[in-house]
């Protein structure tokens, strides 16, 4: 069963919702644009530029950019659960810069699923300190009975924290730690989209996670692993039919994220992916070095959305099949008051073999573009 809660927003997002033909979620790095980019804020810098850590994890005065969590957390009851926690940010010429942030749950052992959405327009979401200082953002809507409860995302150099509630729901307070470098995409962490823009995007694939969910009232500590990735850069829109996002990490130290980008006719025509191997070095993906094929399909009751559920992951050159599972059909989010769109993102059940011999792991898909 699945519980939806929507968000009290203050003001609805529309330089995110109007100004993108697609929605601005986690736009997969692409080998060539689909869509031209605004002209709203032209950047003064002459990109590419080389990605230097710290100090870009820190906000940028670009058009789009966002800083993004999705994770897996257990206690000691046998509980288990799924979670995702983004904050958006976008600057369109002389307006305000706006906010959007999104905050899920997925309880995989009772089978529930549910999220919120924040929005807010001018600076005071962002606390960051600087350059060096990484990032700290705080977004502050006000619940039913007039109080605020700030969502909480602060992180430098791989050392973040995480504290964040939904209304009448779930909440999650966090300290995540790096187990390796971070992963630049795309070789260099620079993606260009020709006429579209271009991205700069990196990841820390396998970070440590220690804290407390409270549900119910009650509060449990948890620990597990999370993934993350932050994008910025002069473009609004990538892959005019959408995308489809994988993230798995395997329990031999294997990270993997790959992303199949469609065009406005629906092909699949832009295919990228990154591996990092068990010592923590990354390599490229070429669109000729693993296939993806769905393997089940799921029609919302809500949308009419029908979303692949299901799929097989084969990287001939690791030897490697990886076989993901929805934990929950319906992870769908209906975030159109705060970022125009509805998308599905959900945690997933792995099955791997290396060469034949089992592998567990855990994984996220993104999937956005279904619902026309």
């Amino acid at each position: 069963m699945s519980r939806r809660l929507r968000g009290r927003l203050p003001v609805l997002l529309v330089v995110l919702a109007s100004a993108c033909g697609g929605p601005i979620l986690a736009v997969p790095p692409a080998d060539r644009p689909t869509s031209p980019p605004s002209s709203a804020s032209p950047s003064a810098v002459d990109d590419p530029v080389p990605v230097t850590l710290p100090a870009d994890d820190a906000p940028h005065r670009r058009l789009t950019e966002w800083w993004y969590y999705t994770g897996h957390l257990r206690d000691d009851a046998g509980g288990r659960w799924g979670f995702e926690f983004v904050v958006f940010r976008a600057e369109r010429g002389q307006l305000p810069v706006a906010w959007a942030s999104h905050l899920a749950f997925t309880d995989e052992r009772d089978g529930m699923f549910v999220y919120d959405q924040r929005s807010e327009v001018g600076g005071t979401a962002d606390r960051s300190a600087g350059a060096d200082a990484g990032f700290d953002f705080a977004l502050t809507t006000p619940t039913v009975d007039g109080t605020t409860a700030a969502w909480e995302m602060r992180g430098s150099d791989g050392s973040d924290h995480l504290t964040a509630a939904i209304d009448g729901g779930p909440g999650l307070e966090l300290a995540l730690e790096t187990e390796r470098s971070p992963v630049l995409h795309d070789h260099d962490g620079w993606v260009d989209f020709g006429p579209a823009g271009g991205s700069y995007y990196y990841s820390r694939t396998r970070m440590t996670a220690r804290g407390a969910i409270e549900i119910d009232g009650r509060r449990r500590p948890v620990d597990g692993i999370a993934w993350f990735d932050h994008q910025w850069g002069d473009f609004i829109s990538v892959g005019g039919s959408g995308w489809d996002w994988f993230a798995v990490n395997l329990d031999d130290g294997t990270d993997l994220t790959l992303s199949l980008v469609r065009d406005a006719d629906g092909s699949t025509s832009l295919v990228y992916g990154t591996l990092v191997g068990a010592d923590g070095r990354s390599r490229h993906l070429a669109r000729d070095a693993f296939r993806v094929t769905a393997t089940g399909e799921w029609t919302s009751p809500r949308t009419r959305a029908r979303y692949p559920a299901g799929w097989l992951i084969e990287v001939p050159g690791e030897a490697l099949r990886i076989d993901l599972r929805p934990t929950l059909a319906d992870q769908e989010l209906d975030t159109r008051a705060s970022t125009g769109v509805v998308y599905w993102e959900g945690s997933q059940v792995v099955n791997a073999t290396r060469a034949g011999s089992p592998v567990g792991g855990e994984g996220y898909v993104e999937l956005t573009g279904y619902t026309g």
